[in-house]
């Protein structure tokens, strides 16, 4: 019985696979808001029915693939932190190694960047269930500032009055143990990074920026100094 289960598990995983794989293959050539399970099971030569039994609706399958997105994305940045502190590296070289690592990530798997951080999909809503696997970047990054401020420290960027109550509900969220006032310029850096890929990828530094590798490294080091890490 045991082992019945387990070639029926052992299926489900390669169907599962297959279908998220053409998928990934209809990103790329129509675009997500054009994603449709019909199709989709029309390649590989299912009925909709039975494509139906592993993606109830389109939403389910996109759920799947902005997940796994975001899985992949976290482990490249979580990689890359732990390599160079493996190395000895500190924070703010940390800080630049992850950064890289997410503009890699986008630049060889650009679609699936496109899917989390580009246009939002027509009529559909991201669950909770995606939540986990899209804060591991930005969990890194937190990380690595936290270290600094228990070791070497920060250097403090100022908070207006008008928005400490704010910084304190951002940190009591996902950033205790920080300063207030680091979160709202680690928010800040969070969504500058991702700006920095977004037009790197989607084509806005076309005949503005030709040196690309050491722009980012230098624009990197910038975020770090934004949020206050030590330059040694």
């Amino acid at each position: 019985m045991n082992t019945v289960r387990g070639a029926r598990e052992r299926a489900r995983i390669e169907v599962t696979t297959a279908i998220k794989d053409e998928a990934r293959r209809r990103l790329a050539a129509e675009g997500a808001a054009k994603l449709s399970l019909r199709a989709v099971a029309r390649e590989l030569g299912m009925v909709s029915s039975a494509l139906y039994r592993y993606f109830p609706s389109r939403d389910d399958l996109l759920t799947a693939l902005i997940i796994d997105a975001y899985d992949s994305l976290g482990a490249a940045a979580e990689e890359a932190d732990a390599r160079a502190l493996a190395d000895g590296a500190p924070p703010r070289d940390r800080w630049i190694a992850v950064c890289e690592s997410v503009r890699t990530w986008a630049l060889q798997h650009p679609h699936e960047y496109a899917l989390v951080y580009g246009s939002p999909v027509p009529g559909y809503s991201a669950p909770a269930d995606t939540v986990g696997p899209a804060s591991r970047v930005g969990n890194v990054l937190i990380g690595i500032v936290r270290a600094a401020y228990e070791g070497r420290g920060l250097a403090l960027p100022p908070l207006p009055p008008a928005l400490r109550t704010e910084a304190e509900r951002m940190t009591a969220d996902f950033a205790e143990g920080l300063p207030p006032a680091v979160v709202p310029a680690l928010v800040a850096a969070w969504a500058q990074l991702a700006g920095l890929v977004s037009f790197e990828l989607f084509g806005q530094f076309k005949g503005v920026v030709e040196e690309r590798s050491a722009f980012f490294a230098h624009a990197a080091g910038q975020l770090a100094h934004g949020v206050g890490l030590p330059a040694v």
